[in-house]
């Protein structure tokens, strides 16, 4: 297994994840590097000094279960994973190649990938089903982003998880405050946000989702509450460490052509603290 990261460790692992985030949608003219942006401190404490899981391994019964519910933010995903070993960092060079296994969408071929997910609004069902088989086994994390908590389905697999009282269940909420038409505000708004969770059961904390050192601090002692499932709101900046695609709305389907990928990748180089 993996010898977990320090702060310093983690904010590097992101640093690596957008990165090779930015060069795999590059190459492919890919969409959704603003969502890969925002979620990669969350994927690199994650991956870097939480989730009990094993690159040589990755099948492990008693491992921890990930559900990356917004499956588009795949690029970050697959960085992470080969990053920490789970399969080598030169196949993201094949990410969304005709005959590749790294798809567009997650996928659970991929080393680390619990499920293929991408169909937003069902990543949490996912995730509360498995925390009900796997209690007293392992724990069940879910990724979500704060769009796809438009859906009922979330709504309904967060009742019943504050019903059965899952408390090996975390759920995990980017929230950016931009989906793919417009603001979340102005798309359909959620506030208040975290009193809803907190209405069907859930223990929420809320915090800067680009904090490592809070993020390390608040995961590392899990449940947040005994007998409630656990709901952190990770409040992000879509875009986040490339300053000209920070809150803006055109990065959730451009890519960086041109000029404009040096100019991202200039941003990302050792030493800066994204």
């Amino acid at each position: 297994m993996s010898a977990p990261l320090d702060v310093a460790g983690t904010r590097e692992l992101a640093r690596r994840v957008r990165r090779q985030a930015v060069m795999m949608v590059h190459r492919v003219d890919a969409s959704h590097i603003g969502t890969c942006l925002s979620m990669a401190d969350l994927l690199a404490v994650l991956y870097g000094a939480v989730l009990r899981v094993d690159p040589n391994d990755p099948d492990a019964a008693d491992r921890d279960r990930f559900v990356l519910s917004k499956g588009h933010g795949a690029a970050a995903m697959y960085a992470v994973l080969a990053e920490r070993g789970f399969f080598p960092v030169e196949e993201l060079e094949q990410y969304c190649v005709d005959g590749g296994r790294l798809t567009g969408h997650v996928h659970h071929t991929v080393p680390g990938v619990d499920w293929s997910t991408g169909g937003l609004g069902h990543g949490l069902s996912l995730a509360v089903g498995t925390a009900l088989a796997g209690r007293g086994a392992f724990r069940s994390f879910a990724l979500l982003s704060d769009g796809e908590c438009d859906e009922g389905s979330i709504w309904e697999a967060a009742l019943f998880a504050g019903h059965h009282r899952l408390d090996n269940l975390v759920a995990i909420v980017d929230y950016n405050k931009i989906q793919s038409f417009g603001s979340v505000a102005a798309v359909l708004d959620l506030e208040p946000f975290a009193d809803k969770w907190r209405a069907f059961g859930w223990h929420v904390e809320e915090l800067d989702g680009h904090d490592h050192a809070a993020l390390h601090d608040r995961l590392a002692r899990l449940p947040f509450a005994e007998g409630r499932p656990s709901l952190l709101l990770a409040h992000t900046t879509k875009g986040k460490g490339v300053d000209f695609m920070e809150n803006e709305l055109a990065w959730h389907y451009r890519s960086p052509q041109g000029d404009l990928l040096p100019r991202a990748l200039a941003q990302l180089e050792p030493g800066d603290d994204a």
